[in-house]
């Protein structure tokens, strides 16, 4: 029958609904003295005292014997057949679920919100929180004096203002500052010199546009400081005052009161900022107050619809400017970040980005790991909307097609707002508010063209207003006009205008525009050099936004040296821009303008734009070819040719090894993709083939996973055609990998499989080893262990035979692997240790460190952890040099549990909180699972078991949300472990059978047993 005791309030029993009567007062102390222990053994002598204080009566164990015998009628019925509270050498328990116990119940919720603040789980901690609210009655034990129930008051005073701390935290962290402000009030009330609860709360009433109100409450709260604490004191205050008055981005106030989403500061990835840089402003006043104003509204609570606004004008009128000038001057209004997407709706050469990609393009910038997006636009489009439905964002959309391509991209219902610039209106978007843009008034246009020139003589007032007439007060004509007078420091004014006074066009009589900025753009290129034409022109031919100088020397047949120079000449005309070192960009206007000049040039080179670009793309290909056998070494590959005569073709960059290889790849990533476009448009199937097999790791190791895979379909389907065997089966690989990172498993299976008998046809024991290699990961996945070892084991013959040692090192590694699942130690161990050989003799750092890292995990489960602790330690020594931040995080986490069963606690603690901010800053949510349910585990070997629970359901709840079976089997054990040692017996079989389930179904033994032997010892104890 359910029950419940309540200390909340009055203390009472309530079972099946109904009150039982304790009596008088001290039988009511009795039960509370037991409930607040639950689970837990009490001495006699700390009963006594409880009730008691310091005069007990006479015979004070009989009369506590008669409470308890009064406690346990008041308790009959509640479980039948149950002894609730038990007898003991001098001592009692209260066997009841703690949960049962309101104050208990109530702490826990607490507990566990407050470890759920600074997650992505945040609203299972409101819920939490919403939940404790709930359990609350009223003043622990009301009525009842005596310094044991003054001491639980208190403490339960700590845990209320606990959760009402933690409350305040997450809604100021999530930009629901009006929602903060009443929670925050009572508590500044009560505690008037709180400094840090007084910070809080000025920034939630600035946040919701009370900033006067906030200012006061600082200079008050300071000047009491000051003259109850003296001069020093209150200087953190006026640092946030001053930060409130002078305009701070909420971004920073969060961060300078040591909020910023949660417990510890929202890491880049969750609060992203690619914003362009802000330029010094001039003009579009009228503009920039009706779009800030329209920004304001609303961003006390989330708006029912999006706000959207759109800013559209001709090219070259500065719509991007002003949305980015707009950007940084509301940002601190938008806590949870600012996101800037070009979607290219009027590139000349190039398709607008399709809503797919540009979806992919954000929910990456919000955190989102690659192999974890959706493959549809619609199921990218429902992801977006739900990370955006509680989050204040400004998301810019840059030269927008039309409201087709931005539909898909608003977030729906959200506090974030939408800003879309483009060339033409865009009527069907709902709430759109549009802004048109003409060209700068007279004076602004003057004060643009002064401001970009700076301190310079030789200038008058009347020719600057003609050169900025001329110039169609079009605010990119003008900025370039200034930057051609400054490229030439004899020239005046005089000389400027006169330039732009020749020719046949007026930029004043031609009211379109484009052809106004065509002569301008004429008399920049005049004043080049030949050189200096044919690469403006070339470039012009360049199929991403981004380039460098070895695909520049590809476009024009320079050296890359040379290109580079001829850049930085361009760079000097204002030309290009470069946004990064050696990184160079083009602006749309001028990037048609340069493309409308190819075969122009009498004098120069046939040009044929087809062929210029195949050569680039040639050049994208051979180069990417070369990184990815740095970069993936272990790929079986098909040669790869490219086009052309080898003397003919451009140089491509000579990489120092791996990370060179690696950081190439990652930086020449959107030219690949749109090299890809580029030959699925332009080339044959065969040249598709090449390019899907050469940039197959890229893909794969970059996230590109729903891009690779048709490519790929489309790969195999050529090869099958063309009856080449070889390069089906690597096709087939390619394809596998994809699969087995959508977690796919069997149709990964079935592509390694097919793969592996057209190896076995064509003779190849590399080729099968590598299709066997694939195949096991896949299976390895799917808990076929026993299938894993018997195909690795094949694998060891052939591989022997052939003498890679580079495979061979990764079959051992791999054959260990499964070996361990399978609990055969001994030989999962002499195949780590074969790994690691094999791994230095082919200098392989990487290898090394993961086969170290695994033998340091056998150890560890066949206990010997002072073993496993020394070979993480190695571990992490060479992570240290071939790893990235994340692995070595990871190692030095693994290190950290093995410490925890060694009983160096402390020194696991250290670690685990030097890691946990790690992962949650490079977006690691697994590491982050792990790492919570390390630290819980940490708690209960410490004796803490009650401060483990809130670890270990933060733990599983992150585990869950990303899928990882392992982790929340793993959270699910120990959570488990942590209820039982607290009396939440009930619990703690649900959570025991849940993990014993799990590791049923993924096939993991070592696992089953230990959950099986866990629930069975529960049982009998329960009997």
């Amino acid at each position: 029958m359910e029950f419940e005791i309540r200390l909340s309030g009055a203390v009472e029993v309530l079972v099946g609904g109904r009150r039982s009567d304790l009596g008088s007062i001290k039988p009511r102390i009795a039960l509370a003295a037991l409930a607040w222990d639950a689970g837990r053994t009490v001495g006699v002598d700390t009963l006594i005292h409880r009730i008691w204080d310091e005069n007990p009566p006479v015979k004070a164990r009989e009369t506590l014997h008669a409470h308890i015998s009064r406690i346990r009628a008041a308790l009959r019925g509640a479980d039948e057949g149950a002894t609730m509270i038990v007898s003991r050498t001098n001592s009692y328990v209260m066997r009841v679920d703690p949960d049962r116990v309101d104050l208990r119940h109530y702490t826990s919720c607490v507990d566990q919100a407050r470890a759920l603040k600074g997650t992505d789980d945040e609203r299972a901690a409101l819920g939490l929180l919403d939940r404790a609210d709930g359990l609350w009655h009223g003043e622990p034990l009301a009525g009842i004096s005596g310094s044991w129930p003054g001491h639980l008051r208190t403490t339960v005073a700590e845990t209320r203002l606990v959760a009402a701390i933690t409350r305040a935290e997450i809604l100021v962290g999530a930009g629901r500052f009006t929602d903060a402000v009443p929670v925050l009030l009572p508590l500044v009330a009560e505690r008037p010199v709180d400094e840090a609860l007084v910070e809080l709360l000025a920034v939630a009433l600035h946040g919701s546009s009370r900033t006067a109100e906030a200012a006061r409450l600082l200079q008050r709260t300071r000047q009491r400081v000051i003259r109850d604490s003296g001069l020093d004191a209150g200087r953190r205050l006026h640092r946030v005052q001053e930060g409130i008055l002078a305009g701070t981005p909420m971004v920073a106030l969060l961060r300078e009161v040591g909020v910023t989403g949660g417990t510890a500061p929202r890491p880049p990835v969750r609060i992203p900022d690619n914003l362009p840089r802000d330029v010094p402003w001039v003009g579009r006043r009228e503009e920039l107050h009706r779009l800030t104003e329209a920004l304001s509204e609303g961003t006390g609570d989330a708006a029912p619809v999006v706000t959207v606004e759109s800013i559209s004008g001709m090219g070259g009128v500065g719509k991007t400017a002003l949305a980015v000038h707009l950007a940084h001057h509301v940002r601190h209004r938008y806590p949870d970040g600012a996101v800037f997407v070009h979607l290219g709706g009027h590139a000349c050469d190039r398709a607008a980005v399709a809503p797919r990609r540009a979806l992919t393009e954000i929910l990456r910038l919000l955190g989102v790991p690659g192999t974890e997006l959706p493959e549809s636009t619609d199921e990218l489009t429902a992801l977006w909307r739900s990370m955006a439905r509680d989050r204040r964002m400004l998301v810019i959309l840059d030269d927008a097609a039309d409201p087709d391509q931005v539909r898909r991209l608003l977030p729906g219902a959200s506090p974030t707002a939408v800003v879309v610039t483009s060339r033409k209106r865009l009527p069907g978007l709902p709430g759109v508010r549009p802004v048109s843009l003409g060209v700068l008034p007279p004076q602004d246009a003057k004060a643009l063209f002064l401001q970009r020139l700076g301190p310079r003589g030789g200038t008058t007032d009347q020719e600057v207003t003609d050169i900025v007439r001329i110039c169609g007060h079009l605010p990119l004509a003008v900025e370039i006009a200034a930057s051609r007078l400054l490229a030439h420091p004899s020239w005046t004014t005089t000389d400027l205008l006169a330039q732009l006074a020749t020719g046949d066009g007026h930029l004043d009589e031609l009211r379109d525009g484009e052809r106004s900025l065509t002569h301008v753009f004429d008399l920049s290129y005049d004043a080049l050099t030949v050189r200096q034409r044919l690469v403006f022109r070339r470039i012009g031919l360049h199929l991403g936004a981004e380039f460098g100088p070895y695909a520049v020397a590809a476009l024009t047949g320079l050296d890359p040296g040379t290109a580079e120079r001829v850049l930085e000449e361009l760079l000097a005309h204002h030309l290009v821009s470069e946004p990064v070192p050696h990184r160079f960009t083009m602006h749309d206007l001028l990037r048609g303008y340069a493309r409308s000049l190819i075969g122009t040039d009498v004098n120069g080179p046939e040009e044929q734009s087809d062929s210029i670009t195949g050569r680039l793309v040639d050049f994208y290909l051979r180069a990417a070819d070369a990184a990815d056998r740095l970069a993936y070494s272990f790929r079986s590959r098909t040669a790869f040719a490219g086009a052309g005569d080898e003397a003919g073709r451009p140089a491509i960059p000579e990489f120092s090894g791996t990370r060179a290889a690696e950081q190439w790849l990652k930086s020449e990533s959107a030219n690949l993709l749109d090299s890809l476009d580029w030959i699925a448009e332009h080339g044959t199937s065969h040249q598709l083939a090449c390019a899907a097999h050469v940039l197959a790791g890229f893909l794969d190791m970059q996230g590109h996973l729903a891009t690779a895979e048709p490519l790929h379909r489309r790969a195999v389907d050529h090869w099958s055609a063309a009856g080449d065997s070889a390069a089906l089966a690597r096709a087939l690989l390619d394809l596998g990998t994809v699969r087995t990172h959508r977690s796919r498993f069997e149709e990964a299976i079935a592509a390694a499989r097919e793969a592996r008998e057209l190896a076995r046809s064509l003779r190849d024991p590399e080729l099968e080893s590598e299709c066997v290699h694939q195949m096991s990961i896949a299976l390895w996945q799917t808990g076929r262990y026993a299938l894993v070892q018997s195909l690795q084991k094949q694998a060891l013959t052939f591989l022997t035979q052939i003498k890679d040692s580079m495979r061979l090192a990764r079959c051992y590694n791999m054959l260990g692997v499964a070996l361990l699942h399978l609990a055969e130690h001994d030989e999962a161990l002499d195949c780590f240790h074969s790994a690691l050989d094999f791994f230095t003799e082919v200098g392989d750092e990487r290898g090394k460190y993961s086969a170290l890292n695994n033998t340091a995990e056998l150890l560890t489960r066949t206990g010997n952890p002072e073993a496993a602790e020394r070979a993480y330690r190695e571990a992490m020594g060479l992570a240290a040099g071939v790893t990235d931040r994340r692995e070595q995080a990871t190692v030095r986490m693994n290190r950290a549990n093995v410490l925890v069963v060694l009983g160096r606690t402390e020194e696991a603690f250290v670690l685990f909180d030097e890691i946990l901010p790690v992962f949650r800053q490079v977006g690691d949510l697994r590491g982050e699972a792990i790492a919570l349910n390390g630290t819980g585990r940490a708690h209960r070997s410490a004796g803490r078991p009650e401060q483990a629970i809130p670890l270990h359901v933060a733990a599983l709840a992150v585990a869950r949300r990303i899928h990882a079976v392992g982790e929340e089997i793993e959270a699910l054990y120990d959570l488990a472990r942590a209820e039982q040692e607290t009396g939440r017996a009930a619990q703690a079989v649900a959570h025991y059978e849940e993990s014993l389930a799990l590791s049923r179904r993924i096939g993991a033994p070592a696992e089953e047993g230990r959950a099986a032997q866990a629930l069975t010892r529960l049982r009998a104890q329960a009997r």
